[in-house]
């Protein structure tokens, strides 16, 4: 007798959306179920699969999530995607339900595409592709939460005649979405709000259910079990993308910084902002151990918002060693970066 298809969820959304807290908040909360996350990210520290780790959910132990670093899923679904599904597969029990967490900048057609492929498709099927987007943000008229650096992308290439990268990933995004979750509503009063919907009602192709969240916080059961088989009805959905064979991210660099232990969290976000402020820089997210603290601080930052929360244990046999993972437009000033973490 052949086992049923296991529904697979697709989050995708921009840099600092909320994607990896929400995730998070899905695995303390399974209702039921046995959860298993694949976490994909552009960059060579994988610190999403670890922000994930922390969590200390009994519905998914480390087992039940794998990394994919160093390329975009979507560039990579024979190499990297394909082996994770099959490693996740293979798990004894099995996974109830698959959450994959794309990177910032991938598309999720081409991923929607691959699950179309007979070493798969017996086997898989996607629940829903969930579009996770920044309300604060978009309150703003940004699809991003730093103007400058988009500004800064266009005054790179004054030939430039169309919509940048960063708002075309943006829309194929939305593009591709079964859900529309809008985040950081904690961050809005009610004129703001409606300018977030207002800007996500003009961006969508289609109806699609649009819901709110704060702090990550969104029942499972809105997410989901949508059962949709979007795989099916994927190749109605237009993108900017459509017509090309292959694409890169060349637009974007990451780099990998070591931080000292902090004596205070508080000085440290400080020093985070400023780096943040350096022209360019979109992201940041990492991990630091503070004096006289048994527990690693979290700290994330999205333009000049930056949160820091204490998550989890350091391990008997880990090196307290703070890292931070710093993404940017090509080309961004990494020693400034560097000089306002060492302020």
């Amino acid at each position: 007798m052949s086992l049923a298809r296991i529904p697979c969820t697709i989050v995708t959304g921009f840099l600092g959306a909320g994607k990896t807290t929400l995730i998070r908040h899905m695995l303390q909360n399974p209702q039921g179920r046995r959860l298993a996350v694949i976490v994909n990210e552009f960059g060579d520290v994988g610190m999403d699969a670890e922000i994930l780790r922390g969590c200390g959910a009994e519905a998914c132990d480390e087992s039940g999530i794998i990394e994919l670093a160093n390329g975009c899923i979507c560039c990579t679904v024979a190499d990297d995607f394909v082996p994770a599904l099959d490693a996740l597969l293979a798990l004894d029990p099995r996974p109830d339900h698959i959450l994959i967490e794309t990177s910032g900048l991938a598309l999720p057609k081409p991923l929607v595409q691959a699950f179309h492929w007979p070493a798969i498709r017996g086997r898989v099927t996607v629940d829903g592709v969930v579009a996770v987007v920044d309300g604060a943000a978009l309150s703003e008229g940004r699809v991003a939460a730093d103007p400058e650096a988009l500004a800064a992308q266009r005054a790179a290439d004054p030939s430039l005649d169309h919509e940048d990268p960063v708002e075309e990933v943006f829309e194929d995004q939305i593009a591709c979405a079964d859900l529309v979750v809008m985040t950081k509503t904690d961050l809005l009063d009610a004129p703001a709000l409606a300018r977030a919907q207002a800007a996500i009602a003009e961006a969508l192709p289609r109806a699609v259910h649009v819901v709110t969240s704060a702090e990550g916080k969104l029942d499972p059961g809105v997410m989901l079990g949508l059962g949709l088989a979007t795989e099916a009805d994927i190749e109605n959905r237009r993108t900017h993308h459509d017509e090309e064979l292959d694409h890169d991210h060349d637009d974007f660099d990451t780099i990998v910084m070591d931080i000292p232990e902090a004596t205070d969290p508080a000085a440290l976000a400080a020093r985070v902002t400023a780096a943040c402020a350096v022209p360019g820089v979109l992201r940041a997210k990492g991990f630091c151990p503070v004096v006289g603290k048994p527990l690693r601080l979290l700290v994330q930052a999205v333009g000049q918002r930056v949160s820091h929360q204490f998550d989890r244990a350091w391990g008997a046999a880990e090196a307290r060693q703070g890292r931070l993972v710093v993404i940017g437009l090509k080309g961004f000033d990494q020693g400034a970066v560097g000089r306002a973490l060492a302020a």
